[in-house]
């Protein structure tokens, strides 16, 4: 009998991957006979043991003709491992669960047919919606080549992100700024835009969310800077997780070295007909670096340049309930839009209430 909780219980587990385990997917495995749990985990930090194999060492024997639940269909291919699908053949499993099949070509469909080859039974597509938006990133990398993109923004009511004279620290509450966090380390990267690095001098840590997640790893911290205009003394190139900065070409040598002496990882992208970074070359380049989830808490100008692009899959917008009038400074920089018609469209996808502010999540379709 196939029971969904245990599907759950392995989704639960994958989501505590997130952010930590790129450029793998973040997987859940949950070994199960007579609705007794043997063995269940998620993939290492790092991407490595796989969620499959650390389930079965907990099983140990008892791992024969047990079923298992996994959120993302076994790997078939050699890598720094070897394929799960083979060490649920040689276990002995008798079922094996599959919420999302993989669409990397090198899995695909193998992993499952080769579990079936060797008589284990496999069962698709339990809690599918679930495991796809929990692979969105995943996806994203696997398919477009380019991270998943989460926009942040935090604003008044009359979609203010700071005062005329750039006061913006704090519209929102302690709670609002908590949930921040845990969504920065649920992210393989956070990126802010130039304008963002000079007036904010950002840390872009991952803070305040106990030992554990102090202990685990931190998110890449990225600027985008056309002509690396942004100070190379900054609370960015103080120590701390690596930093990485998209830039134009024709950076003078001296201005590249003043970073990569502080061991900043610098990468080149193209322009587009405007001179400004080109993004969609941009999030290429990052995704061909392994990063699938992408954390963009501004600036306006960044904001507004993603979602003209098309390129935000989700929009989390945090409200709070104040008023700073037209001389405060707009979320969104200029998008030249003429008609309504041309307006990028989100999908609502849920709210919440954060202490005294609001979460409201958008997603593109």
């Amino acid at each position: 009998m196939i029971d969904p909780r245990f599907m759950d219980h392995a989704l639960a587990l994958a989501a505590r991957g997130l952010g930590r385990v790129w450029p793998n997917p973040a997987v859940g495995c949950v070994i199960e006979r007579d609705g007794r749990v043997l063995g269940r985990a998620r993939t290492a930090d790092g991407g490595r043991p796989h969620a499959e194999p650390l389930a079965l060492a907990q099983a140990g024997p008892a791992a024969r003709g047990a079923t298992a639940y996994v959120t993302l269909e076994p790997c078939a291919h050699h890598g720094r491992t070897p394929p799960c699908a083979n060490a649920f053949v040689a276990a002995g499993v008798a079922r094996v669960v599959v919420a999302l099949r993989d669409p990397d070509p090198r899995v695909d469909g193998g992993g499952i047919e080769r579990m079936r080859r060797a008589g284990i039974e496999v069962v698709e597509g339990i809690r599918e919606g679930e495991a796809r938006t929990l692979q969105a990133g995943f996806v994203s990398r696997i398919t477009q080549g380019r991270p998943m993109v989460t926009l942040k923004l935090a604003i008044t009511l009359d979609g203010r992100i700071a005062t005329a004279s750039g006061e913006s620290r704090w519209i929102t509450g302690p709670e609002a700024r908590a949930h921040v966090h845990a969504e920065r380390a649920r992210h393989d990267a956070i990126i802010v835009g130039a304008g963002t690095a000079r007036a904010d001098d950002p840390r872009l840590t991952v803070r305040g969310l106990g030992a554990a997640q102090a202990a685990g790893p931190q998110p890449v911290r990225i600027v985008l800077s056309r002509r690396l205009d942004v100070p190379a003394a900054s609370a960015l190139t103080r120590g701390g997780p690596p930093v990485w900065m998209l830039h134009g070409p024709g950076v003078p040598a001296p201005t590249r070295a003043a970073f990569s002496d502080k061991g900043v990882t610098l990468i080149p992208c193209a322009t587009g007909a405007e001179g400004q970074i080109d993004l969609e070359d941009a999030l290429s380049a990052l995704g061909g670096r392994g990063l699938t989830r992408l954390y963009c808490e501004g600036g306006g100008t960044l904001a507004a340049a993603l979602l003209s692009a098309g390129l935000v899959d989700r929009l989390d917008c945090y409200s709070a309930g104040s008023l700073i009038g037209a001389e405060g400074i707009p979320a969104l920089g200029a998008m030249g839009l003429d008609t309504l018609a041309d307006a990028p469209r989100l999908r609502f996808a849920g709210a919440e209430r954060l202490g005294p502010d609001l979460l409201h999540r958008w997603r593109r379709d």
